[in-house]
């Protein structure tokens, strides 16, 4: 079974490159991160044509969520409400985050968490505090679910080898000490990083600012991640970042990234 992972930031936008990339990687399931349109509005048919399954979350102009399956999910959930309470959610369901199907007894999460914008900002406090629910919507998740795949846009590098460089990256969006200590807490539930397992070595990344011509000089960030529960972390084969696709005309920022069981 294979899963990736792509933020494509406008699926309507990037619509032929994500079919394409599909014609030339049938994999079970795709998530879909930053779709940023209304369910009514998402290209169903371009999926369906391929005869894939699309289940969808969004939102105008901003987030939005999508998991494209092969075979038909099961027990299809939108946002931290369908597993937590109301009046713990409170309104962080407001952004289209958060969906999760079970495909071949695996629950595959696909989360778009919040950039942050800048340290000790309003949308900073706002990302932990969604990280703080994240942890517990995943331990009810993982209770019901031993085979578990969280994946998605992390909006996170966790390592100093997950970033071109480390200069004052603790002072940083994305990188700062207390974004990382709350995104490991969250994966000390049980949770792997599943390219880890076979890639040591730095310079592997998934994300390229369109500024500076980031990407030919390939200064980017490990922030699109799949973490996996232990059963299926000994199942994984394999983790790869395709980063193809960031070198087509008018790209995704991000890439694809594939977990192989």
């Amino acid at each position: 079974m294979k899963v990736a992972s792509w933020n494509v930031n406008s699926v309507r936008t990037r619509l032929e490159q994500v079919t394409g990339w599909l014609e030339t990687n049938p994999v079970d399931v795709l998530c879909l991160q930053e779709t940023k349109v209304v369910d009514e509005d998402f290209p169903v048919d371009a999926f369906t044509d391929m005869d894939y399954h699309a289940y969808i979350y969004g939102q105008k102009s901003y987030n939005g969520v999508a998991l494209i399956s092969k075979e038909p999910l099961e027990d299809v959930h939108m946002g931290f409400g369908a597993v937590i309470n109301s009046e713990t959610v409170g309104n962080l369901d407001d952004q289209k985050r958060v969906i999760s199907g079970v495909c071949n007894n695996v629950r595959v999460v696909n989360l778009y968490v919040p950039n942050g914008s800048s340290i000790g900002s309003d949308k900073y406090d706002y990302k932990l505090s969604w990280l703080a629910l994240l942890k517990q919507y995943l331990t009810a998740q993982l209770a019901a679910h031993p085979q578990l795949n969280v994946c998605g846009d992390f909006n996170i590098a966790l390592e100093s080898r997950d970033i071109h460089g480390d200069k004052n990256r603790d002072k940083h969006i994305m990188a700062s000490p207390v974004e990382r200590e709350t995104l490991r807490d969250v994966l000390s539930i049980g949770l792997s990083d599943a390219f880890r397992k076979f890639t040591e070595a730095g310079g592997h990344y998934s994300w390229w600012d369109y500024r500076t011509n980031s990407f030919a000089r390939n200064t980017g960030w490990r922030i699109d991640h799949h973490y996996l529960s232990p059963q299926l972390y000994e199942q994984a084969k394999s983790c790869t970042i395709d980063i193809t696709p960031r070198g087509l005309e008018r790209p995704s920022d991000h890439t694809p990234v594939t977990v192989e069981y």
